[in-house]
């Protein structure tokens, strides 16, 4: 920081010493009356004094550097769909069950299984549930048309 502060003192004395040296040939150049020459004198260093200040702001405004910081637009990764082999919707058919408790026999797709080899179980829609007594306890299942209706598919893998 100190040598741009003497460089800038220098500049400020050279344009002086010009200045002067400018205003020191108008006195030698031709005889003329004095309150002439004064006026004369006081302009020339007016338009010079005010020609340096211009300057002197014009460089000082060139030295600042503005930045707009600008953040860039976040990038949202698209999400790509599951390859056909790992579908959501497709069910285990070895989880369709013949269950005799419920109404006489009929093909279930059992609870327990599906939560240990589908690992969506709990997506599965509520309304395809059934309850049902098998003389020991509560048993869960699902009715496979209901699931069929929905979208899902039993598939064997």
């Amino acid at each position: 920081m100190q040598p741009a502060k003497q460089i800038n003192l220098h500049r400020k004395f050279i344009a002086f010493v010009l200045a002067t040296s400018i205003a020191i040939t108008g006195f030698s150049a031709a005889p003329a009356r004095a309150d002439e020459n004064v006026a004369k004198i006081l302009t020339g260093l007016a338009v010079l004094g005010i020609i340096g200040v211009a300057i002197n702001k014009d460089r000082k405004r060139n030295r600042t550097v503005t930045r707009t910081i600008v953040d860039p637009e976040p990038v949202y990764p698209k999400p790509r769909p599951l390859p056909p082999r790992v579908s959501r919707y497709d069910l285990p058919a070895h989880c369709l069950r013949f269950f005799p408790a419920y109404k006489d026999g009929r093909n279930l797709m059992g609870q327990k299984c599906l939560r240990k080899n589908y690992h969506h179980s709990k997506a599965l829609p509520q309304h395809c549930r059934v309850t049902f007594w098998n003389g020991r306890r509560h048993k869960n299942a699902y009715r496979p048309h209901c699931l069929r209706q929905k979208g899902y598919r039993i598939v064997r893998r």
